[in-house]
């Protein structure tokens, strides 16, 4: 078995609900001539948002960096959000920019996914456990802040390798968005229980804040589930117009990168300020 075949096989999941016949009528493409480049713009306003996103909440992760100081929960926000942005511009690069050219260009059969997608999702999961150690660091002290920074390399290890042997098998329930954002559900719930009890029982600003950021992440994926359940995507385009609910779920993470970018960071403070 060579590397060539072994990194091919997840191109070997066929997408059956997209194929050469609808994939121009389920959603908006077009046609972009450069020169002698000639290619396939796949939803362009989705890959605006998208785009837009991954620039945004890079921006915020740099942000933090830059003003980290002795704060070491600024460092790992700061590693967290810029995985996250390049996730997104990754993710926005397959699933909506070059979808077309990707997964269905000059193929027989078009791919469900591509490695571009499994890289992203591997970036947005260990995102979420560099989060889980800023926030270690924030709000927590001792054996607690140890047990999650364990926890949170255990995880980005277990992941990284449970995605990267989904794609090698292939086996596609181990390499969706779904399976991704469970992995990274228990770090969620801890965050958004850890900050509203330390709220009320301490009443510092930078839990508020936080609880902020935890609302529009929950209103993202909430807002997400809704239209998608909805089939608003469908009946739009029935009239000829796109929001998707991908749409929907980068337009409100938008919101959350300006938050976590002109907001958050100054309030950010290792447990240790808090002693002072």
């Amino acid at each position: 078995m060579d590397l060539k075949d072994l990194f091919g096989r997840v191109k070997t999941i066929p997408n059956t609900e997209l194929n050469k016949d609808n994939w121009f009528e389920k959603q908006p493409v077009k046609k972009i001539k450069i020169g002698a480049i000639e290619f396939y713009l796949n939803q362009p306003s989705s890959t605006f948002w998208v785009y837009f996103l991954g620039i945004i909440v890079t921006l915020a992760g740099v942000k933090f960096l830059q003003i980290q100081g002795k704060e070491i929960s600024r460092y790992w926000w700061g590693i967290s959000l810029i995985l996250w942005g390049v996730g997104a511009v990754i993710a926005g690069t397959s699933y909506q920019a070059f979808g077309y050219e990707l997964k269905c260009a000059r193929k027989e059969v078009c791919q469900w996914t591509s490695w571009w997608e499994v890289i992203y999702l591997i970036f947005q999961q260990v995102s979420m456990n560099a989060m889980t150690v800023a926030i270690a660091y924030s709000c927590t002290t001792g054996v607690f802040r140890e047990v999650l920074i364990w926890y949170s390399i255990i995880l980005s290890v277990l992941y990284t390798v449970v995605t990267f042997v989904g794609a090698f098998i292939p086996k596609k329930s181990l390499i969706t968005f779904e399976f991704m954002m469970l992995a990274s559900l228990p770090s969620f719930i801890l965050f958004c229980v850890l900050n509203v009890v330390r709220y009320f029982q301490f009443g510092y600003t930078m839990d508020l804040v936080l609880i902020g950021s935890w609302v529009l992440i929950y209103a993202s994926w909430w807002g997400y589930d809704k239209y998608y359940k909805a089939g608003i995507t469908e009946k739009l385009w029935a009239k000829g117009k796109w929001f998707s609910e991908n749409d929907v779920l980068h337009v409100i993470l938008i919101v959350w990168g300006f938050y976590v970018l002109f907001l958050m960071p100054e309030y950010i403070r290792d447990y240790t300020y808090f002693l002072k």
